[in-house]
């Protein structure tokens, strides 16, 4: 779900600082797109979000988001609107849970 080399090379790319900086961005700018994603019916939203959350899910590490996000993605992208949505929302909230978890108990 996590690719947790991945967070591990940016931490070490960034700084622990910055590293904590960059994950309340994160959170903050994909709470609020998960959010938004049941009120969308335009396919044309829906690619502009997904493709935002998928780019963002892959800088951070969230694999199984970013997989989730690309199928959305490409589907809206033929003009469907027909996007797996509750997958999207449910993938981010799992995935955004572990993720919160393990830095948690990595600080402890």
């Amino acid at each position: 779900m996590i690719d947790w080399a991945r967070v591990n090379d940016l931490r070490a790319e960034v700084g622990h600082d910055s590293f904590d900086e960059i994950v309340a961005l994160f959170l903050q700018e994909t709470d609020q797109v998960v959010t938004r994603l049941p009120s969308l019916t335009d396919a044309q939203s829906m690619e502009d979000d997904l493709h935002f959350l998928k780019g963002s899910a892959l800088n951070l590490g969230f694999a199984r988001l970013a997989q989730v996000c690309q199928t959305g993605e490409r589907r809206a992208a033929t003009g469907s609107a027909d996007v797996a949505l509750d997958s999207v929302i449910s993938t981010y909230h799992q995935s955004r849970d572990a993720f919160v978890t393990r830095l948690k108990d990595r600080a402890a």
